[in-house]
């Protein structure tokens, strides 16, 4: 045999570009912005793809998606939680408790109201495991007891409202408070709108004055958990766990303990929307994040995670999220009635499902 000559496993077959990008999960989030996109183009007025029209569908679009890509990971793990809406109820109670009532600044505040969101994870969790019940049930259940102890908890601290305000002003000196209210980089969009690069009023100053804090939230939070999920052995843990958790459990993963650590970081991801939008509107009540629950797994299933578990992607759930954003924000710009969003967001869902999995067969071969 030549020396130069090279022996082939025909058992081995070289996968194409196109088979690993079809088998991405957050392909049909992608396409669905594409076509979302293409349609508002030719629908909604001009000024919604100007700079100002832009950052008003994505601040709606990065408090969903905190706590959709919370919701994908625990998707991908095999779990999900019907509980974050009523969390992030809950965590603004407790959080306009401490910082009204009890007058505590931001750096006790925010790490307490977190402390108080994980315990409620760690209870989801341990019941879902010790009890053997689905988390559909589990999480159904503090889906009420979550919103009725907020209900309950506002009346006791306001002396019968379910309306806690004060938050502004006692929070408006902190100096943690421009970390999770207001807008960043205000001097580079001064200084732009100086030069003429971006739209002004006659006042001169700049019609957005710089990025809401939540948005960098947003994109930060969607790297990490993009990087824990594809780059460390914990993102192996959690496709091992939400595939099959015997099998995980066998193979010395900690499954238990996986699932656990979800639960606390959809619980925690609420509670940080929770601080986000109660310093913002200065106040809390007991209907924030009213459905919000539904709408992040429907963002996490459009971006291609699975109900069955071990199959999904934390930016899926960030293309997904600026999808349900455009289309909330969009519809104002077009002379569509706005009734429609439901239509088109129940559709959004039905075509997501039947997309990813008619791809996933086709690729894996599956039947």
């Amino acid at each position: 045999m030549p020396a130069d000559s090279t022996v082939t496993d025909e058992r081995v077959r070289e996968e194409t570009v196109l088979a690993r990008l079809m088998k991405r999960p957050e392909l049909g989030a992608i396409a669905g912005l594409i076509l979302v996109t293409i349609f508002f183009l030719f629908t909604a007025n001009a000024s919604m793809f100007t700079l100002s029209g832009i950052m008003n569908f994505l601040t709606p679009a990065a408090q969903l998606g905190i706590l959709a890509i919370g919701a994908s990971l625990l998707m991908i793990g095999g779990e999900f939680d019907l509980s974050i809406g009523s969390m992030v109820a809950f965590a603004g109670m407790i959080f306009g408790a401490l910082v009204v009532n009890l007058g505590l600044p931001l750096i006790v505040a925010i790490p307490g109201t977190l402390i108080f969101a994980g315990m409620m994870g760690v209870v989801n969790g341990q019941l879902v495991i010790r009890t053997g019940l689905p988390s559909f049930i589990v999480t159904l259940a503090f889906l009420f007891i979550l919103r009725g102890l907020s209900l309950v908890g506002l009346k006791y601290l306001t002396g019968g409202s379910t309306q806690l305000r004060g938050v502004r002003d006692a929070v408006g000196d902190d100096w943690l408070a421009p970390f999770f209210s207001g807008d960043a980089f205000t001097g580079l969009f001064a200084k732009l709108a100086e030069w003429g690069w971006i739209d002004t009023f006659k006042s001169g100053a700049p019609k957005v004055p710089g990025v809401p804090v939540e948005i960098l939230w947003f994109i930060g939070i969607a790297l990490f958990a993009t990087w824990i999920l594809l780059r460390t052995p914990a993102g192996n843990w959690i496709f091992a766990a939400g595939g099959d958790k015997n099998a995980a459990s066998n193979s010395g993963v900690p499954v238990n303990r996986v699932k656990t650590t979800l639960f606390i970081v959809t619980a925690c991801c609420a509670a940080l929307v929770a601080i986000m939008t109660v310093i913002d509107a200065g106040s809390t009540d007991a209907r924030r994040g009213f459905q919000k629950e539904f709408e992040a797994i429907i963002a996490a299933v459009i971006g291609g995670s699975l109900l069955t578990g071990g199959y999904g992607s934390a930016i899926g759930a960030f293309f997904g999220s600026i999808i349900f954003g455009m289309v909330v924000i969009g519809l104002t710009y077009t002379s569509i009635d706005q009734d429609w969003f439901q239509v088109f967001l129940g559709g959004m869902l039905l075509l997501a499902v039947i997309f990813n999995n008619v791809i996933r067969k086709r690729v894996t071969g599956e039947r």
